[in-house]
């Protein structure tokens, strides 16, 4: 199988593919705790995965793998009480929204640069920070020559599970079942709790007992063929407009987010401080240092 990571490609490999097809895939995730039957690295490892294997079918470049994503603040204090607990050590690799996002405009204008045509960014991650990348690349979209399209990896898992069609969790049986097709040798179903104590550690999905390495691999193709399709959408939609690549240096990235994505900061999901209704940390619990949103972001 041909090398697709950029990382361990030699410029003659990298040209090549982007001659053959333009496209670079971004995957997004982090360290958080999913289950004592996964790796905790899951979200990242995931998307990175099945990044590679939509490039290695359908051709592409896979950027290095981002494991630092948002947690900790607002509505992901309030879900890592309840799921996770407090604990001494949450193991996340995290950091507020408006330096994830911040990031992934820089991501962005190094495709700009490079004249890639397309770039999906694939997020492993769930909670609210998908519907906010979707926002940042709605906003910076016309400022950006190549064409842009971000979605969280449960969105391309169509038709999903067997059964119920679930097409995402946290932990539970789809997305053990993902990482066990994608990386056997991260997932360990053994260390399921007894599922008669009724236990869930470690922010296990309750339904983590069904899965299934075989629904896995299913719905993993599933996801390439949906990766490949929306390349070839993003490919022909910039062949009919044929854009400018205008997002060049260290300073329009510092122009865009302050003139364009800045003002809209306070507006995303990801900086509410509860999610539903309103829910509060409190102040002795492990989460409430960083529930509030500093008033500077």
């Amino acid at each position: 199988m041909r090398e697709v990571r950029w990382e361990r490609m030699f410029p003659d490999e990298l040209e090549k593919a982007f001659s053959e097809c333009p496209v670079v895939y971004f995957a997004y995730g982090l360290c958080e705790p999913h289950g004592p039957q996964n790796a905790i690295g899951l979200d990242a490892l995931k998307a990175h995965a099945i990044c590679c294997r939509a490039a290695e079918r359908h051709g592409g470049i896979v950027a290095p793998c981002d494991f630092w994503h948002i947690h900790e603040l607002g509505g992901y204090a309030v879900w890592s009480r309840q799921a996770i607990g407090e604990v001494e050590r949450s193991w996340l690799t995290c950091m507020p929204p408006w330096v994830h996002l911040k990031n992934v405009c820089y991501h962005v204008r190094q495709a700009d640069v490079l004249g890639f045509h397309a770039a999906i960014l694939f997020t492993g991650h769930y909670g609210p920070n998908w519907e906010d990348l979707k926002t940042l690349v709605r906003l910076i979209q016309p400022y950006v020559g190549t064409r842009l399209y971000s979605l969280p990896e449960c969105e391309a898992n169509v038709p999903g599970f067997d059964g119920d069609r679930a097409s995402g969790d946290h932990a539970g049986k789809v997305e053990t079942s993902l990482l066990w097709a994608l990386m056997p040798e991260c997932t360990d179903v053994s260390r399921l709790p007894d599922k008669e104590t009724g236990a869930a550690p470690w922010a296990m999905g309750r339904n983590a007992y069904e899965a299934s390495r075989r629904i896995g691999e299913r719905m993993v193709e599933d996801e390439v063929t949906w990766l490949g399709r929306k390349a070839s959408e993003l490919l022909k939609e910039y062949e009919k407009s044929r854009p400018s690549h205008t997002l060049r240096t260290f300073e329009d990235v510092e122009r865009l987010w302050e003139g364009v994505v800045r003002p809209h900061v306070p507006e995303f999901r990801s900086m509410q401080l509860s999610w539903k209704e309103h829910q509060e940390v409190p102040g002795d619990s492990v989460w409430y240092a960083n529930w509030k949103v500093p008033e500077r972001a």
